[in-house]
């Protein structure tokens, strides 16, 4: 297999069925392509018979014919992003015992992890596949590289507003640089002048127009090459959902792998229709505030786990002073008419509550949410039944 396109679906059977409609007519662009499906814990069928995302994926898939290059796995309960995404790596990479290598009858040469709530540009996974196959950039041992994630293009008044433009969406930042306590306290202020003094180490950078050295890319569409997985081994476990990508990236960094972005790669990223996390847009930050959430716990904890793994305890524990005093300046700002630009409601009691200075320093395993327990290495696969009504 040259290319395994993995893709995780959480109750979001209209986002997921219009990513593989993008992708099928392109499914011929890199011979022997692919798709690994998994619904990751969806909702199950009704008492009043609707089937379950599942099922209406298996019909979906088999209705529209894309069953020569589309499989669905189906595992209970939703095991984030790591977990959804490490229940097809896997399959293509069973863990190895410490004493010998684990063998695939069909490895990929590259693993892509693919967003479902994304519109894949023609030529997208041409352009990632032949960056990788380039000789220069196995010489380089280039391991990773992500795609430009774009807006959806607005379409212009002449064209149907349901067909997709040929015109480029407003780029996302999508390359970034790694944390340090610097771009920590600096991005938790959110001061303008602050910002451009050290614009240099900012965490996102500056989009380039052309093919570039990142220290990570965005998870929504980023491509792995087959020694790095065999090196480095799947997604972390530890994780669930949030600084999953910064860690492979580093952790690939470690290994001697660099991260590269590809901006020839377009993607249409519909940015938090897969989490559910956005920005309010409001007018007044009292409105940003009232409508703001507060942040999930595994997100903190996932915080944590990225910082003690990669940093170490002193380290980690500068982070949170930074991010708490970054805060405590932000809100101040707010409390005297200023923008708090929509933080997350109860933040700055929450950065002090689950700091390590509260909680401790031992390197956490994020707790799942919907079992209240880590998650488990292997996940439970469930049988998929398809009722003929199952898109409906």
């Amino acid at each position: 297999m040259k290319l395994l396109v993995v893709i995780v679906n959480y109750n979001g059977f209209g986002l997921t069925a219009d990513c593989l409609d993008a992708i099928a007519p392109l499914i011929d662009e890199v011979p022997d392509t692919h798709v690994g499906l998994c619904d990751n814990g969806s909702a199950p069928p009704t008492l009043a018979g609707d089937p379950s995302d599942a099922e209406r994926l298996a019909a979906f898939i088999d209705q529209r014919g894309y069953g020569d290059w589309c499989s669905l796995t189906a595992i209970t309960p939703n095991l984030g992003f790591t977990g959804g995404n490490n229940a097809i790596i896997r399959q293509h990479f069973p863990p190895k015992p410490s004493d010998e290598r684990s063998e695939s009858p069909d490895p990929p040469d590259y693993v892509l992890l693919l967003n479902n709530d994304t519109l894949v540009y023609p030529g997208a996974f041409k352009a990632l596949v032949d960056f990788m196959d380039d000789p220069e950039n196995i010489k380089k041992k280039i391991g990773c590289a992500g795609s430009r994630l774009e807006d959806r293009p607005v379409p212009r008044a002449e064209e149907p507003r349901d067909e997709a433009s040929d015109q480029p969406g407003n780029p996302q930042v999508s390359a970034f640089r790694f944390f340090n306590l610097l771009n920590e306290f600096q991005g938790a202020t959110k001061l303008g002048p602050l910002y451009r003094l050290f614009k240099s180490n900012a965490v996102g950078m500056d989009i380039p127009p052309h093919n570039a050295p990142a220290d990570w890319v965005a998870g929504a569409s980023m491509i792995i090459r087959r020694e790095v997985i065999e090196q480095v081994g799947a997604l972390d476990d530890g994780y669930y959902t949030y600084f999953d990508d910064i860690d492979y990236c580093h952790s690939a960094k470690k290994a001697g792998w660099s991260t590269w972005y590809v901006p020839a790669s377009r993607v249409v990223h519909l940015v938090g229709q897969t989490t559910g996390v956005t920005h309010a847009n409001t007018d007044d930050a009292a409105k940003q505030q009232k409508a703001a959430k507060p942040r999930a716990d595994y997100w903190f904890q996932a915080r944590h786990r990225y910082w003690l793994k990669h940093h170490g305890k002193l380290t980690a524990a500068l982070a949170d002073l930074a991010l708490i005093a970054g805060t405590a300046i932000c809100r101040l700002r707010a409390v005297f008419g200023g923008d708090d630009h929509g933080l997350p409601a109860r933040f700055l009691r929450d950065c002090i509550k689950k700091s390590v200075f509260v909680v401790g320093f031992q390197t956490p395993h994020v707790v799942n949410p919907a079992t209240g327990t880590p998650n488990p290495t292997t996940p439970n696969v469930v049988e998929i039944e398809e009722p003929s009504n199952a898109v409906a």
